[in-house]
């Protein structure tokens, strides 16, 4: 009994470790996926083509379809405009593969939902 205990608490705690590991490198992936590619018209948060709409969390609540009326969490409303476009913004979503647009979209929702913009 003592065996199985020991052999499920060391895989819930490998999966902890891995799983927290994986988000952060999932932040830093979506970090260069943005510098290459949102950069230009997203630099700092900002919007260059539409100044008012911005990447700050307020203006994402505002804007994006999906999180505005709360049926899409932040992270999968940006994915989904990333993908589909929008007005000015272009789809990316026959440019840039699924993990890409899911990874720019964590590291979107982190900097705006921990005010880093």
């Amino acid at each position: 009994m003592k065996k199985l205990l020991a052999i499920t608490l060391t895989v819930l705690v490998s999966l902890f470790t891995f799983s927290t590991a994986a988000f952060a490198a999932d932040l830093a992936a979506g970090e260069q996926v943005f510098t290459a590619n949102c950069n230009a018209c997203h630099i700092g948060g900002n919007n260059a083509v539409m100044p008012p709409k911005t990447l700050k969390e307020d203006a994402l609540k505002a804007n994006l379809e999906g999180y505005k009326d709360g049926s899409k969490s932040l992270a999968d409303a940006i994915a989904y405009q990333v993908e589909n476009g929008k007005n000015a913004m272009p789809a990316f979503g026959g440019r840039l593969p699924a993990d890409q647009i899911a990874n720019v979209a964590a590291y979107v929702a982190d900097q705006a939902e921990n005010n880093k913009w």
